[in-house]
């Protein structure tokens, strides 16, 4: 692929960004603790963002499309930055829960970051620079426990202050690396006035977008199901200690960047990305329905790694089939609509596991493979929709 400069200072934004999450994933309950977090209350901080994200990503996507793409993607890069400090110097469980709240009113840096994507890439490298971003904000969430653990030694309040370094130097990078790719912004009217709640409503009907934006809801609700089952599982079951937990989970994000960085080969192989999208939802259902049959580390980690694999064809896909059926001037908006639909599978997923594990700790991963066959029957709805789209072209 030729340089594209713009291309590499949003994979750096991507990897800061997943980075700094990843870095408080291991030490969140922990230094909780100290200000009255319980497990109960755990879930309620965890969602906070999840649930902040899922009414200001649109938004954030609405006003990209109005003035900017570069401004935004600052702005959110700031209140990620301002929460982690605010979490670090936290005195109690309201400031803990304030930093998660503003770190999702501003986590929509994703969506404009798909946007730019998708201003400046043609239908055919698409997928390509998709599958690009998801890897480096995979390899991020990869290394951030890691990096994360490392520091603490350090200081509780160490990592935390790391995370806000870097987040700052994503901002750095916008202000004076980043080009604009939506320069003619600042002179558009909002193409709809319409309340979130109608936007979310009206996407979901158009055609092709409102299927893949169902679709990517339903396979994200799997995975953040299935992971509530992996902790469960193999502290109860496989008796794993944190350590060969975080390599377990390191292999499975390792899994789904291998299989991004193949995308641009996958995409030569067969052009239709909704027949990858098909075959590969197929493979996570067969992949997820096993791993409920499994009892031995082996076989749990084996079926555990091909649904990781397949899993990672998720996002390229998707975004690109949402890109080449939208305008340019509204692909913050319907980006920003599908990130918020990816948070409300965030928040249902490990709701519903929970739910469902008084049961036995193997139904958390039959129900994720429920979700996916839901999916995967959708998935040839969205070929149906697709080929009738094209055809009316």
């Amino acid at each position: 692929m030729k340089l594209d400069k713009r291309l590499w200072v949003l994979v750096f934004i991507c990897v800061i960004n997943s980075l700094g999450f990843g870095i408080i994933v291991p030490l969140l309950y922990g230094y909780g603790k100290k200000f009255g977090i319980n497990q109960e209350s755990l879930g309620l901080l965890t969602a906070a963002y999840s649930i902040a994200q899922f009414f200001a990503t649109p938004v954030l996507g609405g006003l990209s499309d109005k003035y900017g793409r570069k401004p935004l993607l600052a702005i959110s890069l700031i209140g990620t930055c301002i929460s982690f400090i605010m979490f670090a110097e936290a005195r109690g469980v309201i400031m803990l829960f304030a930093a998660r709240i503003l770190d999702g009113l501003t986590g929509g840096n994703i969506s404009v970051a798909q946007s730019i994507i998708s201003d400046t890439s043609t239908s055919a490298d698409r997928a390509k620079r998709f599958g690009i971003l998801s890897s480096a904000f995979a390899f991020g969430f990869v290394i951030g426990p890691v990096a994360g653990g490392l520091l603490s030694k350090f200081g509780t309040q160490v990592p935390f202050f790391f995370a806000a370094g870097i987040s700052f130097l994503g901002v750095l990078a916008t202000i004076f690396v980043l080009e604009e790719s939506n320069p003619g912004g600042k002179k558009k009217k909002a193409e709809d006035n319409t309340s979130f709640i109608k936007a979310l409503v009206t996407t979901l009907k158009l055609p092709v977008i409102g299927t893949a934006i169902f679709i990517g809801f339903l396979l994200t609700m799997a995975q953040f199901n299935m992971i509530v089952g992996f902790q469960t599982f193999s502290v109860d079951v496989l008796k794993l200690n944190t350590t060969q937990m975080g390599l377990l989970y390191t292999g499975f994000a390792v899994m789904g960047i291998i299989m991004q960085m193949c995308v641009p080969v996958i995409t030569k192989m067969i052009s239709s990305r909704t027949r990858i999208l098909l075959l590969s939802t197929m493979l996570c259902f067969a992949a997820m329905f096993l791993v409920g049959f499994t009892a031995a580390a082996i076989t749990f980690t084996v079926f555990l790694y091909i649904y990781g694999l397949f899993n990672g064809l998720r996002n390229p896909m998707l975004n690109a089939i949402i890109a080449d059926n939208n305008t340019k001037q509204g692909q913050g908006k319907v980006l920003g609509v599908n990130q918020s639909y990816a948070s409300i599978g965030q928040t249902l997923g490990p709701i519903t596991a929970g739910l469902i594990s008084a049961i036995s700790v193997h139904a958390v991963f039959f129900l994720s493979a429920f979700y996916i066959l839901i999916a995967f029957l959708f998935s040839f709805r969205l070929c149906a929709k697709e080929k009738a789209s094209t055809i009316a072209a």
